[in-house]
């Protein structure tokens, strides 16, 4: 897991961009581009030009788009399966009847599980970040993730079944990583480096500890 260890040290937002298919069976359609007045541009601010658009992030899976999203919406509070789409029979990426598209929420984020087939795969270069107010709700989330073949990594990161990429993220780490005191801060960094599964008691006790003497040293010339 070279991978999310060269990456553990970094939190920011990861999303999914997923390759395109053409002919798979029912899209969402987007609303049209608004046109732009002459003599105006896309970067206008006035208020006939504005408009929203909706943004969702696509899973390739293979066959399991289904199962997965059910155990996904199974875990993460606030969660729900919107809509899910058949293949038809004009379609040839697909047996007639079974499932090629699942809409659902996680929390404030949508997603569609798609199930293209065997040609694309999963990868942590992409993952799901879940922030959890307390440790037996992150355990129970880390925990349901890896059933049934799941495999933990580094730093919060796990692969579920599926081998979708995930990181399962006490609120507390940011407050404490985000310590004024730069001591505290960075003890709190190490430790979360060592870990697999986060411990919230083990990151406080780590930014509460007595700086050793070889942190506080200064530095000396060469």
């Amino acid at each position: 897991h070279r991978t999310e260890r060269s990456l553990c040290s970094r939190l920011d937002d990861v999303s999914f961009d997923c390759q395109s298919s053409h002919d798979l069976g029912r899209h969402t359609e987007l609303p049209p581009i608004p046109s732009h007045p002459e003599g105006t541009s896309a970067q206008s601010k006035e208020p006939h030009v504005s408009a929203t658009y909706p943004v969702k992030t696509c899973l390739w899976f293979d066959t399991e788009a289904e199962p997965a999203a059910r155990l996904y919406t199974s875990l993460v509070p606030g969660s729900e399966i919107l809509s899910i789409s058949h293949y038809g029979s004009e379609n040839q990426y697909g047996e007639t009847g079974s499932v090629l598209e699942v809409e659902f929420r996680l929390g404030t984020q949508q997603f569609v599980a798609l199930n293209g087939g065997p040609h694309f795969t999963h990868s942590p270069a992409a993952s799901i970040q879940v922030y959890c107010p307390d440790q037996p709700e992150l355990d129970r989330i880390w925990d349901g993730l890896l059933a049934d073949g799941g495999e933990p990594s580094q730093c919060g990161w796990l692969t579920d079944r599926f081998g979708l990429s995930w990181q399962i993220i006490p609120t507390r780490l940011g407050e404490l990583a985000g310590d004024p005191d730069p001591g505290r801060s960075s003890r709190t960094i190490a430790a979360m480096l060592k870990m697999s599964k986060l411990d919230i008691a083990a990151l406080e006790a780590a930014a509460d500890a007595e700086p050793t003497a070889e942190s506080t040293a200064e530095p000396t010339d060469a």
